[in-house]
């Protein structure tokens, strides 16, 4: 059975993570045939203060954008 691990920012919301795990699951079953219901997705989030893109942290890019 696939197990998926996605980690994201926090904050995308359940909505999307919803339609994340669809979409995932139904490439999965399109390419392997395996039903959807075999296909495991887990989503672990992290703050943006703690998910850093070189030396600054997610947190500090989004507020320097605004």
């Amino acid at each position: 059975m696939p197990f998926v691990n996605i980690r994201l920012v926090a904050g995308q919301g359940q909505a999307k993570k919803d339609e994340m795990a669809r979409k995932v699951a139904d490439a999965i079953h399109g390419t392997t045939g395996l039903p959807k219901e075999s296909v495991w997705v887990v989503f672990e989030e992290v703050a943006a203060a703690d998910w850093y893109v070189g030396e600054r942290s997610v947190e500090a890019i989004r507020k320097s954008k605004t």
